[in-house]
């Protein structure tokens, strides 16, 4: 199947099945690229990347009502909108810069306040008043110590900025010895993927800027031109059976 494309008032043909032959000649070519980027992104995850491990803990925002400045603000079961207000508040004040050197020096890492608040992911579970905050490294017990640190200090910065407000520990964190990251199956899925598609991409820009005549079929299909004579190949066999006959003569001797 051809497909004409018009550029600049020019036209170009695009051999579809020109293009699929291609490829299939070159099925190897593609499944060897395939299989050999799997393995290559598979020992990539396996022994180059550093793994991550995650510890969460649980903190319940305990009060019907608090007050920041001269606002107050008041919770309820049914008003979930205003639960989630005040969880972005505690997770705004979680973040701060004076909330994480304190969770810095009360753990005893030897991180910066940036490096910390990249480790650090905080959300409400369900839409509820429940707040999960986890911290990911590179050491399952170092994460799990961080977070625990958190909800120590957490709760009493919030009592040090908004009036009324508690929170209480739900759920500690626990050394998880489960890496999060890197997944060896997704890394080796994508190389796998990213193999193929960049084999098969290559073969058929190729193909597409092959401009040789490979055969009389190709003339017949592309040019509008009779074919008045055909050049055999003198060295091949099949078109010379004189040079087969030479040959054999020649294993007799």
């Amino acid at each position: 199947m051809d497909k004409s494309v018009k550029n600049n008032g020019e036209f170009y043909t695009i051999d579809f099945l020109h293009i699929a032959k291609a490829l299939w000649s070159r099925i190897w070519t593609i499944a060897v690229s395939s299989v050999l980027c799997a393995v290559i992104a598979f020992l990539t995850a396996a022994f180059i990347i550093t793994p991550k491990y995650a510890s969460s803990v649980m903190l319940y925002v305990n009060n019907s009502s608090f007050s920041l400045g001269n606002t107050s603000f008041s919770i309820s079961p049914s008003e979930l909108t205003a639960a989630q207000s005040l969880a972005k508040t505690y997770i705004v004040i979680l973040k701060n810069r004076t909330t994480l050197e304190q969770v810095i020096e009360k753990s005893d890492v030897d991180y910066t306040y940036e490096e910390i608040d990249e480790m650090i992911t905080a959300k409400t579970v369900n839409e509820t008043e429940v707040l999960q905050i986890t911290v990911t490294s590179d050491d399952p017990k170092e994460a799990a110590r961080i977070v625990n640190c958190i909800a120590e200090v957490l709760p009493t910065r919030i009592a040090e900025v908004i009036e009324g407000a508690s929170m209480k520990v739900v759920d500690v964190g626990v050394v998880d010895d489960d890496k999060i990251s890197p997944s060896i199956t997704v890394y080796t899925l994508v190389g796998f993927i990213l193999g193929f598609v960049v084999s098969v991409l290559t073969i058929a820009i190729i193909a597409l800027l092959d401009d040789t005549i490979h055969d009389d079929e190709y003339i017949l299909r592309n040019y509008d031109y009779p074919i008045l004579a055909k050049i055999p190949d003198l060295l091949s066999a099949d078109e010379n059976p004189y040079l087969n006959n030479y040959k054999k003569s020649k294993s007799i001797e």
